[in-house]
């Protein structure tokens, strides 16, 4: 212990505490598993609206799909560093606030969900279609080849987009920390870069990357699990 002081010694100084590395990992894991799972929630819901309304789909419907899939394109389109102040009234709204990790969910989840959903749509999209024929020449209804036969087969594909999805909102907790979002950016940034101490921000960019590391390797894992 007595070792790494010489070497990290900003970092045992600011371990402790609501703004040091205890209260910015979580902070860092409360933003990726809200967002996390508002997100999915919607963007599984998108990926699937943009899979059975396009052409030759169970459920085609051109107006519909021509609109989610233009929504989800100019949503993708903005950089989220823009996209934080953008929506920054809408934020306020919803949650009350537009700084620390609950005024960083709005802009999270927004960021997020269209990008899921397009990995959503790029997964379900290659479900094998005699798959969904056969479904549909034993009567099975649209809701039930979703269950059945979209979310079954693809369900690997969709834990590696997923995983991927995850990945992202990591490195975008981060970033939502350069406008006081709070979690491991902030620390990095506000203590590590401006005060020049430069042991905090490389430690705190490890965790991220360990947190990233560990999303890999359970998503590798449960992929596999499934796939057998």
């Amino acid at each position: 212990m007595d070792f790494l002081k010489q070497y990290i010694p900003n970092v045992f100084d600011n371990w402790h505490g609501d703004y040091g590395f205890e209260g910015a990992i979580s902070q860092t894991l409360y933003m990726t598993i809200i967002s996390a799972i508002i997100a999915g929630v919607i963007g599984l819901a998108v990926g699937l609206i943009l899979v059975i309304t396009e052409d030759g789909a169970i459920a085609e419907n051109k107006t519909i799909y021509n609109i989610t899939d233009k929504i989800v394109n100019v949503l993708r389109s903005i950089p989220f560093i823009i996209l934080l102040a953008l929506i920054g009234p809408l934020t306020k709204i919803i949650v009350g606030t537009t700084i620390g990790p609950q005024g960083a969910l709005v802009p999270l989840v927004i960021g997020t969900f269209p990008f899921y959903a397009r990995q959503v749509q790029n997964a379900l999209v290659q479900v094998d279609k005699g798959v969904i024929e056969a479904a549909q020449s034993m009567g099975e209804s649209n809701f039930g080849i979703v269950c059945s036969v979209y979310l079954k087969e693809g369900l690997p594909d969709l834990i590696r987009a997923s995983t991927l999805t995850i990945i992202s909102l990591v490195n975008l907790t981060a970033m939502a920390g350069a406008v006081g979002a709070g979690g491991l950016g902030s620390l990095a940034l506000d203590i590590g870069y401006k005060r020049f101490q430069n042991d905090v921000t490389i430690v705190a960019t490890l965790m991220v990357l360990l947190f990233v590391f560990v999303v890999q390797f359970i998503g590798d894992y449960i992929t596999k699990k499934v796939s057998h």
